[in-house]
């Protein structure tokens, strides 16, 4: 299993916007990652910012992470792709009946993120139904 440092994730998603900006050829996964950027300007700056990198991005500083916001949408995608946890597209495609792609992913994105933290917060497994769950409830408020 691929498990990157900090670092490379960080360095992953400046190099593939970077290739992007430069139109050079970029793999399947950093297209992806170049895709959800474009959707996120307000992370650009950053991302071509080699200082960036090496900072933290604390909720008690009131920032968003971008590396980890992009990672999570890059996560989503490749989950969607390959329906794990099995039903997640089903979910999505409910999803999609009432919000636009980004909108979708980042109702998503808030469920992964209580079932990591839950998951970190007790010591657990991350829980594919849990999580699914919690996609289920956010697709039945429509």
């Amino acid at each position: 299993m691929f498990n990157p440092s900090r670092e490379q994730v960080r360095a992953f998603f400046s190099e593939a916007w970077r290739k992007h900006r430069s139109r050079e050829v970029l793999t399947p996964l950093e297209t992806m990652a170049a895709d959800w950027v474009l959707q996120h300007p307000e992370y650009h700056e950053v991302l071509q910012d080699p200082d960036a990198a090496g900072l933290d991005y604390t909720v008690e500083q009131g920032r968003t992470n971008p590396f980890l916001h992009l990672s999570m949408h890059l996560a989503i995608s490749e989950q969607l792709q390959v329906d794990q946890p099995p039903g997640i597209r089903a979910l999505h495609q409910q999803l999609l009946a009432t919000h636009d792609p980004h909108q979708a992913a980042h109702e998503i994105m808030e469920c992964l993120g209580e079932v990591v933290w839950e998951a970190q917060r007790l010591g657990t497994a991350f829980s594919n139904e849990g999580y699914l769950e919690l996609i289920k409830r956010r697709v039945s408020r429509r």
